[in-house]
């Protein structure tokens, strides 16, 4: 019975941090790093978690999680890479924010910015953002997907070809091992890559439970944006990609 309490505790943990390491949970059960794998081992065989190099994240195949749910995922380190996105976009510049809680942290610590001007195709970022009395907020209109207050479709993006912005923020899915942007509608997907033609600089922002994900449409590769913000190093080879490609990997742990 204490061990299936423990399983709990870990898949809330897991729920609240995104990922799992071995040897934390050691030390947070003060138990050995060989209990902690037979937990981890016996979750991923249920299909709750999903067991990667010294942990595991929560298991999602190719469906994606519930808005709600993701809001809540990984909340703390979200939020410091939203201020560190916020803090380097000037005031008096003209913004894209896309779909996503990632951009709506990054539309909350805009709150402070001086006149901007922020085009969206996200119901809940111009809610956010009507709280500037500084800020123009213009939303592209579209299909309404009700589940995440996000607007997709070709309305969507015959709107945004009409700018051109200082800064595009976008979010993502999933990142895979070649540094490709990943999503799971092909409408949102094709909107996100309007917006990453249409602006001067682009910023991802994705913490690291987007690390290891599947998912199944390409928005683009992390070579085509300027700057990638998360909270924990990606692995050796997308580090040497993005030196490669000259893409900015901004840590904020």
């Amino acid at each position: 019975m204490a061990e299936t309490f423990r399983q709990s505790d870990i898949l809330s943990i897991a729920q609240a941090e995104g990922r799992v390491s071995v040897e934390d949970l050691a030390e947070r059960f003060n138990i050995s790093v060989q209990t902690i794998r037979k937990d981890l081992s016996e979750l991923a065989e249920t299909g709750r978690l999903k067991r990667v190099h010294g942990g595991a994240i929560l298991a999602s195949g190719v469906t994606n999680i519930g808005y709600d749910d993701r809001r809540d995922l990984n909340r703390a380190a979200k939020a410091r890479i939203a201020k560190r996105c916020a803090a380097d976009i000037p005031d008096n510049a003209s913004v894209f924010l896309n779909i996503g809680t990632s951009t709506e942290a990054v539309a909350h610590e805009l709150l402070g910015h001086r006149n901007l001007m922020v085009v969206t195709n996200n119901l809940n970022i111009a809610h956010i953002l009507a709280g500037n009395a500084s800020c123009e907020v213009i939303v592209a209109g579209g299909t309404l997907r009700r589940s995440d207050g996000g607007l997709t479709g070709p309305m969507t993006v015959q709107m945004i070809q009409a700018f051109k912005f200082d800064y595009a923020v976008i979010g993502c899915s999933a990142l895979d091992q070649d540094g490709d942007i990943l999503d799971f509608d092909i409408e949102e997907v094709g909107v996100s890559q309007t917006i990453l033609a249409q602006s001067r600089a682009s910023f991802l922002v994705a913490d690291t439970t987007k690390f290891d994900r599947a998912a199944p449409v390409r928005i683009a590769s992390l070579k085509d944006v300027s700057r990638f913000y998360t909270d924990v190093a990606p692995s050796t080879p997308i580090t040497k990609k993005c030196a490669r490609w000259k893409t900015d990997l901004v840590l904020t742990h």
